[in-house]
């Protein structure tokens, strides 16, 4: 399978596993594998979307956010899910990601780029995820939270992106402000699995 899949009612079990039994395990869809490891200047002809959040205070706060974020819970229900819902966060982990708007359901198949697990200049842990030829953009999205110095704990997304199919590329704004939601409901969907662990 080398292209997203969409559908007008919600993909069954089945079909979701199908669509990820059946995607290729080769090639990133986008050459910059990695290049939102550092918050730098995104790779020509993408977009960046950089959104934090703190979270709370203290190290009790940081595990509960490391915690969260093994289990996928920054995905915003019930619009969007990953499947398999206990993927290992562990790079070369392949997820289909199901998202559910404008009236149809459609699967995105990515890959983990990399794991951060840090010590310093902060505490850091999370990582990033690349889209494969089976999803409707092109980049790469990055997830981790953050313990500082001063005891805050952050929730950082950051990611890069373009339209990949045409149609995406022909409704590049209602694409743009699907990303948008996503990051800001992200943000308030690890405060509140936070706040209720």
């Amino acid at each position: 399978m080398n292209r997203p899949l969409w559908f007008w009612r919600e993909p069954s079990g089945e079909t979701v596993a199908q669509f990820l039994e059946e995607v290729p395990q080769g090639k990133y869809s986008y050459a910059e594998t990695g290049a939102s490891r550092d918050n730098v200047v995104a790779p020509a002809g993408y977009v960046v979307d950089h959104n934090r959040v703190k979270l709370g205070e203290g190290p009790a706060v940081f595990a509960a956010a490391c915690a969260e974020l093994r289990a996928w819970r920054m995905f915003p229900g019930p619009w969007t899910m990953i499947f398999p819902a206990k993927a290992p966060i562990q790079p070369g982990t392949v997820v289909a990601m199901q998202a559910h708007a404008l009236g149809f359901w459609w699967l995105n198949a990515c890959r983990i780029v990399y794991v951060i697990d840090e010590m310093a200049p902060v505490r850091r842990f999370g990582f990033a995820y690349g889209t494969l030829e089976a999803h409707v953009e092109q980049g790469e999205e990055r997830f981790s939270v953050e313990l500082h110095a001063d005891g805050s704990v952050w929730y950082d997304l950051r990611a890069f992106s373009r339209p990949r199919f045409w149609p995406v590329r022909l409704a590049k704004p209602l694409a743009r402000g699907l990303q948008k939601r996503f990051a800001r409901e992200s943000l308030v969907a690890m405060k509140k699995a936070v706040a209720n662990p």
